[in-house]
């Protein structure tokens, strides 16, 4: 396996989480890259259902090691909440779990800026999860933002906290924002526990990974989000406030680019998207209603309702591209049965404006995936989709996810 990333190719919830938890079992360590808790993976297994925000998929088996990389954005307290959920579930994380030293803090006024913004946005708000991770990647990239490694070190955090909160007073006020911050000493108080509580995972990841690298050890890239929401690459302005791409992964743990052996885009059957944004091949209302309830269609973070559409071969082709992706995974592909006849998008047309949508239309299955474990048995109907992509891509097709199950994968 060597390094393997593994990155949604859509607009995110495209199942990475299932890929990730499924191939961790032949991984030493586990790495989530980008993003923060404005994200999360949906793990079906022996545990139960669990929806993961920080902590890497991995952590389920317990030979994996599961890093919380140099590119996320962390919210202690969420942080702290999974660690005890998994805790409840009888999963330990005690030397399994490491977060780097550089990864950024988001602090409660993140959260009221996110907010404050969107607010003023009026009709043309983003959509965002309200998590606080925009402006939090924000102050990282003006150099005002806190360090895990200050968090834990009491007298540096008290001095980057002085600044850093009467910054945000003014700031929060030019947004037009009338509340109150609680007082400083009580976020102070609060975020030196955090602190305490987190040192004990806190290390240079960077140097671990490659001493592990080096040692031979396998190594699996987890990203959040999807490729379309990329900060450079997605639907600007509607898109995420990181890199996703596979770019992102070398950027986000410290690992080189020429140790990556493997791009794996995990693609859904169909496509959805939260929040605002264009969206080429969204179904009409009665369509995206049925695969919302069929395939539960709401987001892990918020609850909100995904935006349900055709599957995009287009944007697909330029995101394999873009990332380098060497096989795909397609997840999803039970919600469309039953469906009859089933549309898959392209476009047309070059050049600003000048794009137009139209669609191939395939045979669906009038049968049920339960149960199936080799490409084989599946539908002639189903294997002629997965076929159009291969041929649209170029590219082979490694897995093909037929229900929530960590078992209910077809590998090719």
């Amino acid at each position: 396996m060597g390094v393997t990333v593994v990155l949604g190719a859509q607009w995110g919830d495209e199942g990475k989480g299932k890929i990730v938890d499924m191939l961790a079992e032949s991984a030493d360590y586990v790495v989530r890259y980008n993003g923060g808790n404005n994200a999360g993976h949906t793990i079906v297994n022996e545990y139960g259902t669990l929806a993961l925000h920080l902590i890497p998929s991995g952590i389920f088996y317990p030979h994996v090691t599961c890093v919380v990389g140099n590119g996320i954005v962390v919210h202690p307290h969420s942080l702290l909440a999974e660690l005890a959920e998994l805790k409840n579930r009888g999963i330990n994380s005690d030397g399994r779990l490491f977060i780097s030293d550089k990864a950024h803090v988001v602090m409660p006024w993140h959260i009221l800026r996110d907010a404050a913004q969107e607010k003023q946005r009026g009709n043309r708000k983003l959509g965002t999860t309200l998590r606080g991770i925009g402006p939090a990647m924000a102050d990282k990239t003006s150099r005002s933002g806190i360090r895990i490694e200050e968090l834990c070190s009491s007298e540096r955090f008290g001095q980057r906290f002085a600044a850093a909160y009467d910054e945000n007073v003014r700031l929060l006020r030019a947004l037009g924002w009338r509340g109150k911050l609680p007082p400083a000493q009580t976020i102070l108080d609060e975020y030196v526990d955090y602190g305490r509580m987190l040192a004990r995972y806190v290390t240079n990841t960077e140097r671990l990974l490659a001493r592990e690298i080096a040692a031979g050890k396998e190594v699996l890239l987890e990203g959040a989000q999807g490729a379309l929401l990329d900060i450079d690459f997605g639907t600007y302005p509607y898109v995420t406030s990181s890199a996703t791409g596979s770019a992102a992964a070398c950027q986000g743990s410290g690992i080189a680019p020429n140790k990556i052996t493997r791009v794996i885009g995990v693609v859904k059957a169909y496509t959805t998207r939260v929040g605002e944004g264009p969206f080429l091949t969204e179904m009409d209302t009665d369509m995206a209603e049925a695969i919302r309830n069929i395939g539960k269609e709401y987001g892990a973070t918020t609850g909100r309702p995904r935006r349900c559409g055709w599957l995009d071969l287009a944007s697909l082709t330029d995101v394999v591209e873009r990332n380098g992706i060497t096989e795909l995974a397609i997840t999803k592909l039970d919600v469309l049965s039953f469906f009859d006849p089933l549309q898959i998008g392209a476009l047309s047309g070059t050049g600003p404006g000048g794009e137009k949508i139209y669609y191939v239309e395939t045979r669906g299955w009038n049968q049920t995936l339960n149960g199936i474990t080799s490409f084989s048995d599946l539908p002639h109907e189903a294997q002629a989709y997965i076929n159009i992509i291969e041929s649209a891509t170029r590219l082979k097709i490694s897995y093909v996810s037929v229900g929530q199950a960590r078992g209910e994968t077809i590998q090719l």
